[in-house]
């Protein structure tokens, strides 16, 4: 029987009880077999997603502070015993339960490729286990709302995109985080003003047409919204675009003390509107109100506006950057790579894994772009920079580790714009080169030896 507890936001402290069954099943199996020596576990992504050229990992140093103060509480104790299946004993070690193992990730911003570790997890194998569906879900969230972000700040070239997609969203959680991941993947304001001040985004927003139809009279609105919000941006197009641009020009051209920054376009051909509503606002000598542009924009749409020379300065940006509409979902894996010092894998059709603890190194060319990348073994020798740096050790975050919103957003910039230029492009199938190193593919042939007798993955 279900129960109304009253909450309709899942608070952190309910975390610990963000699992599927099957983990908690196999940690009492652990348990109960005291078979828990330690493990490693990788978090990657097995394919690159369609329209993806890259994906901006983001969450999987975050995701570590959830690891560091995760633990049971007496009531959830009390929930796990109500589904009668988990031995007192076992509820009693879960009672004092504390992460105490390690964990590397990339750092927040870092562009990521397909079978490349979001982080590793090394730890007594129950404790790892636990952590599967908590951390997949965390840094796939934020890993699919940076990637598009990132694609959305890329097409608007110099021109700020604000984040209008709250609404839209899938639930609160996502809508609140999802603003981390826009200030680090470089947007510019998003109107959620929870998370714009948490995250330290400036928060921005205009007005909804509702505003203006609840008045008899259109410009009676704009200019009620002005007295009381001075510089404010004005939405122009509830009913016709350019008759409320005309009788704006005409009011401020004769009230000097009525001061707008922007108008705001929201529906129809953009492009046009905007090349006839920059005309008349020079004309009448208000070159300094910017053009902002809204309504079912993407990457795309901004792209063609861009290239079409509309003179647009900013744009709002809601649905398809919220729901990552074009390609929602990443193919993440949550693999058991090694344990008790042995290498592991999985050998399923179209899911073969690479066994042991890993390093990613990344090369740059001369001129300092990124070159291509190798995925090797954790104490191998590689040419280029390691990327996975150590994030939680023996329970407890890395002092420096996780660095601030404000300088994880200034290194995706950078690391963004080593990129080779195809990557960054609208088009699909830019091509990035990702080497996995001699020493893996041999361990993978050994470990696939003698854990099977046999060298071939399943027909």
């Amino acid at each position: 029987m279900s129960t109304d507890n009253g909450h309709d936001l899942l608070p952190t402290a309910e975390w610990p009880l963000m699992v599927d069954l099957y983990e908690l099943a196999m940690a009492q199996a652990y348990w109960a077999a005291q078979h828990d020596q330690v493990a490693v576990f990788s978090l990657f992504y097995r394919k690159q997603p369609p329209h993806r050229n890259y994906m901006l990992a983001c969450g999987q140093q975050s995701v570590c502070r959830v690891i560091r103060d995760l633990h049971f509480t007496p009531a959830q104790i009390e929930r796990l015993r109500q589904l009668e299946m988990f031995k007192p004993d076992f509820l009693a070690w879960l009672a004092e339960f504390r992460f105490s193992g390690d964990v590397r990730c990339l750092p927040e911003g870092t562009p990521v490729f397909a079978q490349e570790p979001f982080l590793e997890v090394e730890a007594p194998v129950i404790e790892a286990q636990l952590l599967e569906s908590l951390v997949m879900n965390y840094v796939h969230l934020e890993t699919l709302l940076a990637s598009k972000a990132a694609r959305i700040v890329q097409a608007a070239g110099e021109r700020p995109v604000i984040d209008f997609g709250m609404r839209r969203m899938h639930g609160l959680d996502a809508a609140y985080r999802g603003v981390r991941a826009y200030k680090i993947a470089g947007l510019a304001g998003t109107s959620h003003i929870l998370a714009g001040q948490d995250f330290g985004l400036p928060v921005r927003g205009t007005m909804a047409h509702s505003f203006i139809q609840s008045h008899d009279d259109e410009l009676a609105a704009f200019q009620t919204y002005v007295r009381l919000y001075p510089g404010t941006t004005l939405l122009v197009d509830t009913y016709n675009t350019r008759e409320a641009v005309d009788r704006i020009i005409q009011w401020l051209s004769t009230d000097p003390e009525a001061h707008i920054s922007g108008i705001r376009l929201d529906s129809g051909d953009m492009a046009e509107q905007a090349r006839y509503c920059r005309q008349r606002l020079d004309d009448a000598g208000f070159e300094h109100i910017r053009i902002l542009a809204s309504g079912g924009l993407d990457e795309y749409a901004i792209h063609a506006m861009n290239e079409s020379g509309a003179p647009i300065d900013g744009f709002g940006v809601g649905t398809a950057l919220g729901a990552a509409s074009d390609s929602p979902t990443l193919d993440l894996a949550y693999k058991l790579t090694e344990y008790d010092g042995q290498p592991r894998m999985k050998n399923s059709p179209g899911k073969q894994s690479f066994p042991g603890a890993k390093q990613v190194f990344r090369q740059q060319d001369g001129s300092g772009q990124y070159a291509g990348d190798t995925i090797a073994g954790r104490e191998e020798a590689c040419d280029g920079t390691p990327l996975l740096i150590p994030t939680l050790r023996a329970g407890k975050l890395v002092p420096g580790a996780i660095a601030s919103l404000d300088d994880s957003r200034r290194y995706c910039h950078e690391a963004l714009h080593r990129l080779p230029e195809a990557l960054l492009s609208l088009k699909d199938g830019g091509d990035y080169p990702v080497t996995i190193s001699d020493h893996l593919q041999e361990l993978q042939q050994a470990t696939l030896m003698s854990l099977t007798g046999s060298s071939h993955s399943d027909p």
